[in-house]
């Protein structure tokens, strides 16, 4: 863990995709002092039409973000990277704003297992890289 997982409509070309996962990674390794490698990135295409929230009383296309992250974050700390993530999307895919929302959900360091890092993350604490 962390995995943060973009749900989109239409489609990307591979490189914008690549350019974004590796943006996202290193915005969330800085933020959140993590290691770079527990984190994974999923852009879920979803075709035309895939992804829709009701503004104003009529479905509109929309993206979500959704980041499955260790318990314990600050919801400061939460709002900076929501907000940050957010730009990388916005920046790289040219996604709207007002069209994009991100969502945590908290997770136990032993509800992660990394076997090339040692196996389970590591519960974090204020202050520990």
């Amino acid at each position: 863990m962390p995995y943060l997982q973009l749900d989109v409509n239409g489609r990307h070309p591979v490189e914008d995709k690549k350019r974004l996962a590796a943006r996202l990674c290193e915005t969330y390794a800085t933020l959140m002092s993590v290691d770079i490698r527990r984190i994974s990135i999923a852009i879920r295409e979803c075709g035309e039409g895939g992804v829709w929230r009701t503004v104003d009383g009529t479905p509109e296309p929309v993206s979500v973000l959704m980041c499955d992250i260790r318990r314990g974050r600050p919801a400061a700390l939460r709002l900076e990277v929501a907000k940050a993530l957010c730009k990388d999307c916005i920046d790289i895919l040219g996604l709207r704003e007002d069209r994009l929302n991100v969502e945590f959900t908290q997770h136990a360091g032993d509800e992660m297992y990394h076997p090339t890092l040692g196996g389970y993350s590591p519960e974090w604490s204020e202050g520990e890289d």
